[in-house]
C-alpha cells in the first residue's frame, strides 16, 4: 500500500521537527566502554561545528519549501565539514524531496556510517524506507532509533513505526507501537489519529471519536481528520456531526482526495 500524500507531508514536517545539529568525531572510548548513546554522550557533540550554520541553513530553507537554497547549503555543510552527519541527513531528506531516492539513501548510509546511533538519522532513514514500501527495513531502522536511551522524542519513532505497520497490513503491530506511542506521549497528533483510523476499521466507532476528539483538542482539524470524522458520526448515528464535519471538510479543502471521497459516498 502507498502511503498517502497528506501522511507523507506529515511526516515531512516531523522529520525536520526532529533535526538536531551535530558534528562528527571519534569518541576516544574504547569498545569494551561504548554504550547505545553514541554521541548523544558527549559532553560536546563531535566534529569541528564548521557546517553545523549551512546546516541551520539548509533546514530553514527546507521548512520554507525552498528546495534550491536548502541544496545549495546542505552541500556547502559538507564541503566544509565532510562528516558532518547532520549535513548528510537534510540532504538526504532534500533529496527525497526531490525524488533522487538512491542519492537520498546514500546520505543517510554516509550519516549513519559516521554516527551509527543517531536515533535522529535511523528515524528519517526508517520514515524514506517506508515511503518507499520496505517495510521490513524501515522497522529495523525505527527499532534501531528506540535503542538510544538519550533519544528525547521515542514517541515518535514509535509512532513512525506504527504508521508503517499499518501501510502494510499488520494492523496488531500497529497498534502496539501507536499505543506504546501514546503511553510517553497522550498528546502526540499523528498516534492519535492513526488509532481513530485503526478503531474505525475494527468497528470500534466510540473509541474511534474519542481518538479523534483527543486528536482536535491538540491539533487543527485536517482533511484526514474530519472525513474519519464524517464516517464515524455517521455509523454513530449523529447526522448534525457528521454534516458539521463534512462542511468544515468542504470549505477548508475543497481540492482534497477527502472531499471527493465524500462527494461519491453521497452519490451512493
Amino acid at each position: 500500500m502507498k502511503r498517502d500524500s497528506s501522511r507523507v507531508s506529515t511526516l515531512s514536517l516531523i522529520l525536520l521537527a526532529m533535526l538536531s545539529v551535530a558534528g562528527c568525531a571519534t569518541t576516544g572510548m574504547g569498545p569494551d566502554l561504548e554504550d547505545s548513546t553514541g554521541q548523544m554522550g558527549q559532553a560536546r557533540q563531535p566534529g569541528t561545528g564548521a557546517g553545523d550554520i549551512y546546516v541551520k541553513l539548509a533546514v530553514e530553507y527546507l521548512r520554507q519549501n525552498n528546495l534550491e537554497s536548502a541544496l545549495l547549503n546542505a552541500k556547502k555543510a559538507l564541503e566544509v565539514e565532510p562528516r558532518n552527519a547532520e549535513g548528510h541527513n537534510v540532504l538526504a531528506l532534500i533529496y527525497t524531496r526531490l525524488g533522487e531516492n538512491t542519492l537520498a539513501e546514500r546520505h543517510f548510509v554516509s550519516g549513519l556510517k559516521i554516527e551509527p546511533r543517531n536515533s535522529y538519522l535511523h528515524n528519517a532513514y526508517g520514515t524514506v524506507l517506508c515511503s518507499a514500501g520496505r517495510y521490513d527495513e524501515a522497522d529495523r531502522e525505527f527499532n534501531l532509533a528506540l535503542q538510544n536511551p538519550l533519544y528525547t522524542t521515542p514517541a515518535v519513532s514509535l509512532s513512525n513505526a506504527g504508521h508503517c505497520a499499518q501501510d502494510r497490513g499488520d494492523i496488531p503491530a500497529a497498534e502496539s507501537y501507536l499505543r506504546r506511542a501514546l503511553e510517553i506521549d497522550p498528546r502526540l497528533p499523528a498516534a492519535l489519529l492513526a488509532m481513530g483510523e485503526i478503531s474505525f476499521t475494527n468497528g470500534n466507532f466510540m473509541s474511534a471519536r474519542a481518538y479523534l476528539e483527543r486528536f482536535h483538542a491538540v491539533s487543527r482539524p485536517t482533511a484526514p481528520s474530519l472525513w474519519l470524522g464524517i464516517r464515524t458520526e455517521r455509523q454513530l448515528g449523529d447526522e448534525d456531526q457528521a454534516a458539521s464535519y463534512s462542511l468544515l471538510l468542504r470549505n477548508n479543502f475543497p481540492d482534497s482526495v477527502e472531499v471527493q471521497r465524500l462527494d461519491e459516498s453521497e452519490r451512493e
